[in-house]
């Protein structure tokens, strides 16, 4: 199969159906804007194959003690939910010092116990705002930006472009971004990534994901790191496909049960339904 590629230094952006995928029709990405030639390329069937492998979300967490934060995106097994999913880990006293809590439409981090906390500059934070029919979620406070930016009109990519990873050397934390939209009775969504160039922070790799039309039953994730260690690696390739649930208490319950006990601090789950824009949240915390 062909894909179409389109790439400048900023970022890239793989679609298989062409540039319809990526125009300024829809809030992701604008491909005549900035980016130089397109330019087709060509994968073998085993590639495809590879890249294309449906995970076990459950295997994926239970089999990784720190994947870091994590967003999942995708849609219900009925089709008539826009699903969400973020979560937190920590392996400091600091990371683990938290809490979600709801935020009028949204969520932010709050430390569990304010004594303990030394440095909020990258754990306090909005994880979700909702501007209008889309649903900005992050792991950082790139969340701001990305909905300041698309509220004055520029894309979900657009609006990151001004976003590095995180100031954490050595391990550079990648910024995992995404944001769904639901209108007319219809979701798309888009993934994004910014992180360093393999540990050199001179660099920034940039790639953004989009969603057109999701197949019911499935979705996507995308976590900070590959797996634990000093320093942690970034998290490589394109977002995992997955399969979600359809109740919204089971896909929570098999979510928060897979997380590393002891790494795991906080989780989100949103449904939205499709034809209504309604929606359904939980929020699980290891600290209560």
């Amino acid at each position: 199969m062909e894909y179409l590629l389109t790439a400048d230094r900023l970022g890239r952006n793989f679609c298989e159906k062409g540039r319809d995928l990526c125009s300024a029709g829809r809030f992701f990405v604008e491909p005549g804007s900035g980016f130089g030639p397109h330019n087709k390329i060509s994968t073998s069937n085993t590639d495809k194959e590879k890249s294309m492998e449906k995970r076990n979300i459950a295997t994926e967490l239970s089999s990784n003690a720190y994947p870091g934060r994590g967003i999942i995106i995708g849609r219900s097994k009925d089709g008539s939910k826009a699903v969400a999913a973020y979560f937190i880990m920590g392996r400091s006293e600091n990371s683990r010092n938290r809490v979600f809590l709801e935020d009028g439409e949204g969520i932010r981090t709050q430390a569990f116990d304010p004594s303990k906390l030394t440095d909020p500059s990258l754990i306090i934070y909005a994880p979700v705002r909702v501007l209008g029919n889309k649903t900005i979620v992050t792991n950082g406070d790139q969340t701001d930006t990305a909905y300041d930016g698309m509220a004055e009109g520029k894309s979900f990519e657009q609006s990151l472009r001004v976003r590095r990873y995180e100031p954490d050397g050595p391990n550079y934390t990648p910024r995992i971004s995404g944001v769904l939209q639901v209108e007319d009775g219809a979701f798309h969504y888009a993934m994004s990534i910014l992180k360093s160039n393999n540990g050199d922070p001179d660099g920034d790799n940039r790639y953004t994901f989009t969603y057109e039309n999701p197949k019911a039953g499935e979705g996507r994730f995308i976590h900070t790191y590959m797996h634990d260690a000093n320093p942690l690696p970034s998290f490589e390739g394109e977002p995992k496909w997955i399969a979600i649930e359809e109740d919204i208490d089971a896909f929570t319950d098999l979510l928060w049960t897979n997380l590393n006990e002891d790494n795991k601090v906080s989780l989100f789950v949103r449904y939205i339904d499709i034809a209504t824009g309604a929606y359904e949240t939980r929020i699980v915390n290891k600290n209560i």
